[in-house]
């Protein structure tokens, strides 16, 4: 072999080597990568049956029903639609009506409820998700200003 061969070689091989540890990293990743959807993304085109997801929009007011226990069941909407959440645990403090929320689980199988595992609240009265702000600015319902305060997500 020339020089420029073995060259030619070795670089086609660490090309190789470095595709299959970019496909390997992504296939030991596939299941943990989880999705924003906004409910009106989840009316638009509906996730597949335990597809683990997140969940945004503001909880709808009046909505907020405590059951057994640490159940609770609410709706989350973008003010476009909205989709029933039940939850079992300890709601973060700072979860209320109107405010936005996260939430990440799975639909069930033959269920319009999103089963959720885990809840994020606003930290405080200006902050709001940026992924919520987004799903709410897509719906047209985002307002720049309420109560004198920006409502512009914080850069942190």
């Amino acid at each position: 072999m020339t020089r420029k061969q073995k060259r030619l070689t070795i670089i086609v091989a660490g090309v190789g080597v470095i595709c299959a540890a970019v496909l390997l990293v992504l296939f030991a990743l596939q299941d943990q990568i989880v999705y924003f959807h906004s409910p009106t993304d989840i009316v638009e085109k509906p996730v597949s049956p335990n597809q683990r997801i997140r969940l945004g929009g503001l909880v709808v007011d009046g909505s907020v029903d405590k059951g057994e226990g640490t159940r609770v069941t609410f709706e989350i909407s973008d003010n476009a639609n909205s989709v029933d959440v039940a939850y079992d645990g300890i709601l973060p403090d700072l979860f209320r009506e109107g405010q936005g929320v996260v939430v990440e689980g799975v639909f069930k199988p033959d269920s319009t409820v999103f089963q959720a595992d885990t809840v994020l609240a606003k930290h405080d009265e200006t902050y709001m998700p940026k992924e919520v702000v987004d799903a709410l600015k897509k719906s047209g319902e985002w307002q720049r200003e309420q109560s004198g305060q920006s409502m512009q997500p914080s850069s942190e």
